[in-house]
Parts: structure tokens; sequence; C-alpha cells
């Protein structure tokens, strides 16, 4: 496991799957007290203590576990070809939405019940932490306290730059994402606007139905240890030694590869392939910023978690974006 560094003079305290205070989540999730996922932007592990020099958007999020990954049917080898894809069609534009996005419309659920059946078993882990992600969820999903609300938004159908079969941007800050959102006349999405698209009016755990299945989505990819010390995103395609590093560690998908990571709504990769920034409205800066989603390699990737330790400036090998706008 990577060695665990600072993240300015701030300490990155570990929230991992915590999930949002209006989150009503039955299972006991041992992902919720994961450490962080490996440093993303700063300098590699060395001998040198934590408090050593490190870019203060450095950003480690929900550390993958030492462990095998906890897909039902984990990569065989360190190296395995990438999962089945099955490129998406191109979808219909919607009236009430700017071309490139999709309404998502419909009654959200506040406090949902996800209840775990059956979780991964981690062989020689530490007293405590013998279970790890929930393979499987109770169905259907039900929503405590029958407590909802009306949502009607858009919401890019691909992670930006919103173009099917491109790979998603990454290495970018929460403030970068939300002025480029805000250049196309839209703007971050809400961890509620995030939660109902990724779950439906069904609550899904996953984006795609109650079981973890990484043939489905882009996750549970073996992790590859960062090496290098990244720049943000358009610096980082300018240097050689840069670019060459995170090739060697990037297993993205382009966008829409997988036609079964779609939600009820027509979008692609809300689950896994790229962390996505989002905002948190009741909170102030610099702490409106939230992760969602999950990455390519082993860790949460499912709709309702929100990693909620990064300030605004952090940026990640693994964190991207899309956006949203109120629908006309």
């Amino acid at each position: 496991m990577p060695l665990l560094l600072a993240l300015s003079a701030r300490a990155c305290a570990p929230v991992g799957e915590g999930a949002p205070s209006a989150a009503a989540v039955a299972d006991s999730d041992p992902a919720a007290t994961e450490p962080p996922e490996p440093l993303p932007a700063g300098p590699p592990p060395s001998d040198a203590p934590p408090s050593a020099a490190l870019p203060s958007a450095a950003l480690p999020s929900d550390a993958p576990p030492s462990h095998a990954s906890p897909s039902a049917a984990p990569p065989s080898s360190d190296a395995p070809a990438l999962p089945a894809q099955t490129a998406s069609p191109q979808e219909p534009g919607d009236p009430a939405c700017p071309a490139g996005m999709a309404l998502v419309a419909g009654s959200a659920c506040l406090t949902p019940e996800q209840r775990c059946l059956e979780h991964q078993e981690i062989k020689g882990a530490p007293p405590g932490r013998e279970r790890g992600q929930c393979l499987r969820y109770a169905e259907p999903v039900t929503c405590f306290e029958d407590r909802r609300r009306p949502m009607n938004f858009c919401m890019d159908r691909y992670e930006w730059p919103n173009r099917r079969g491109e790979k998603p941007r990454v290495l970018t800050s929460w403030e970068e994402a939300r002025g480029l959102c805000a250049s196309t006349g839209k703007r971050l999405c809400t961890e509620a606007e995030f939660n109902f698209a990724c779950e439906g009016e069904e609550m899904r755990p996953y984006v795609y139905g109650h079981a973890r299945d990484a043939t489905q989505c882009n996750f549970d990819r073996p992790y590859r240890p960062r090496t290098f010390v990244f720049s943000p995103w358009d610096a980082c395609q300018q240097d050689d030694a840069c670019r060459t590093a995170f090739d060697a560690i990037d297993q993205r998908l382009p966008a829409g590869s997988m036609a079964s990571c779609r939600s009820d709504h027509g979008v692609y990769d809300l689950i896994g392939n790229v962390n996505e920034w989002v905002v948190r409205p009741d909170e102030r800066s610099p702490h409106r910023s939230g992760i969602k989603g999950g990455w390519w390699g082993p860790v949460r990737a499912r709709c309702r978690p929100t990693v909620t330790f990064h300030d605004e400036g952090d940026y990640g090998y693994e964190v991207g974006f899309r956006c949203c706008a109120d629908a006309v």
C-alpha cells in the first residue's frame, strides 16, 4: 500500500465510502473506513516523512485494497484484457436540454435502504477487516420513510469532454472543472443529481443493478502504482515524461464503450471509468467539492457513496467530471 502523504498543511482524513448523511444504508460497508486511494498526483512513495514536499493539488481518494478485486469475477492476471465492450448506440436529443445532454426527471428517494446480502471475504485480513466490498444487495431497495422529491435537470451523457468514443479528461481540479462547465453554459452536477441519475427511481446501488459485476462497467481493474509527480491535465499532455508515466497507469475506456453501463435516462459511465467531481451545495468553500462514482480500480464504484475530504483545488489522475444544466 503506498505511503499516505499529507495534502498541503491539512491531513487527509480517510472517509472512504462514507455515504451522504441523507442516505440510510442498512449494511455495514467496511469500505466506509478504507484508507484513501493511492496518491494520484503527488510524489511517489519514498522514505521521506509525510511532511515531504507535495503539490497542494495532489489528490488521494479512496484507496484500493491490497487484496484481490472484489468483483464476483475478478481479473485473473496482472494485465488482463479490458472488459468486454459493446459500443453504445447514438442517443437521441431531448428538446428540454442542450445538445449532448439527457433529461433526468422523476421522483428521487432521499433515504434509500440498500441492504447488503453478501460481502467479499478477505483471507488473511486483520481483525475487523475481513469483509470487503458488498457483492450483492437485496432486491428491491426500499425508500426509508418513503421520503421523495421531484427531480428535473439535464446531464451530459458522457464524462467531459462529453464526446462519445473519447477518453474522459482527468488531472483536473474541482475549481477547473467548474470553470470548464461554465464556459459551455453549464455547471457541475450536485451530489443529489448524481445520486438520482445513477440509481434511478428503483434506487439501484449500481447503475445497472444490484450486484457487483466488473463486466458491466469499467471498474475492479488491477491497481498500478503511481511513480510520477503528475501535473494538471494540459501541462501533463505537453510534457513527454508526464504523458508517458500517465499512459503507464491509465485504464480509462472511451466514453460510451460499455453499453451496459448506462442509466435509465441514457447517461453513460456514472460508475467506474473515472471519478467525477460534484457540488455539495450545503458546504462552504473550500469544502464544496465531492467525488462520486468510483474509477477503474478496485474501489467503491457504486452510485451513492461520496468522498468528501478533497478540497476544491485538489486533482488526481483518476478524477474527471461531467456537467449538468437546468431543464427548460
